[in-house]
């Protein structure tokens, strides 16, 4: 369902809502930048599943907090989910979880920046799978920026000589892994925010969210109650660092969703690659790894291919 808009100067509100997925993106990489990070330390506090969990448990409270802000604001209930959206969003939740476990194993063996870009493998099958699944249009202008923006990932990742060996091969199949359900997570979602019957895209994106938040926490936890006490009593003891990051996760996947509502998750996860120069910078100033030439120009690549896809999204 697509986003419904007032009739007072159509022609300009309609373009300016369709563009909101444009600084709701890059809010999102923003703020998702600054969970990776808390949750990188809290990984080494309190392990991989332990951290996994942070950021639904204790983002959950933040997104029943939006949602009763939402909801107060437009006047209404949220809209009511089917068996449609109900399943799409099953769906995105157990694929993010997997993926923010594989992406959160791969960083304890290569730098934080390196693994976020493994991760952005993500937009080519994101592409690929929002046409098959959702009809999501795919034109070749499109494909081609994205293609060169993950190429772009690509060349910062790949080192010069770098051989394939077992101990190298194992965290890229973990950062590509999480790219690759990542896609799903994001095919999930949009399917499930399109998928519900009514409302305007804030309050659907927003109800998606709150629902998504409660399925992981209720199978997380429940799965660490029996498998992994002592990390989620961890978490708690950490609660402090813990709620930050479960604000920071919340407050992303917020922007997020808003971008599934107004676009195509292709549109969304391919600017949202300017996270990997964020992550670049983020890895300089606070765990002093460096930035090659190399990477420099694996960066430009990925301006060049988020700008291509600006041009053919305006």
């Amino acid at each position: 369902m697509q986003a419904t808009f007032p009739t007072a100067f159509p022609d300009t509100t309609r373009v300016s809502l369709a563009l909101l997925w444009i600084p709701a993106t890059i809010a999102a990489s923003l703020l998702q930048t600054a969970r990776n990070l808390t949750q990188r330390s809290l990984t080494e506090i309190i392990g991989v599943v332990g951290a996994t969990q942070v950021r639904f448990l204790f983002g959950l409270p933040f997104a029943l907090l939006f949602l009763v802000a939402v909801c107060l604001a437009a006047g209404r209930w949220p809209p009511l989910i089917g068996t449609g959206a109900f399943a799409y969003t099953i769906g995105g939740a157990l694929t993010q979880i997997a993926a923010t476990a594989l992406m959160l194993a791969a960083m304890r063996e290569r730098s934080f920046a390196v693994t976020t870009a493994y991760t952005k493998t993500e937009p080519v099958q994101v592409a690929i799978f929002g046409a098959l699944l959702l009809g999501d249009a795919l034109t070749f202008a499109k494909f081609a920026a994205v293609l060169i923006a993950t190429a772009g990932v690509v060349v910062v990742s790949w080192k010069p000589g770098e051989k394939l060996t077992r101990a190298g091969l194992r965290p890229a199949l973990l950062g590509v892994g999480a790219g690759a359900f990542f896609a799903l997570s994001a095919i999930g979602y949009r399917g499930a925010i399109q998928a519900l019957p009514e409302g305007g895209f804030f309050i659907r994106a927003t109800t998606i969210l709150a629902l998504g938040l409660f399925l992981q926490t209720l199978v997380l936890t429940l799965y660490m109650l029996a498998a992994n006490r002592p990390a989620l009593i961890s978490s708690l003891r950490n609660w402090r660092k813990s709620l930050f990051a479960g604000f920071l996760g919340a407050a992303a996947s917020q922007f997020w969703f808003i971008g599934f509502s107004l676009t195509s998750a292709a549109n969304v996860r391919t600017l949202a690659l300017i996270e990997v120069p964020l992550a670049q910078i983020a890895s300089r100033r606070i765990f002093s790894e460096g930035t090659s030439r190399r990477e420099m120009a694996g960066m430009a690549m990925i301006v060049f291919g988020v700008g291509l896809l600006l041009m053919t999204a305006l």
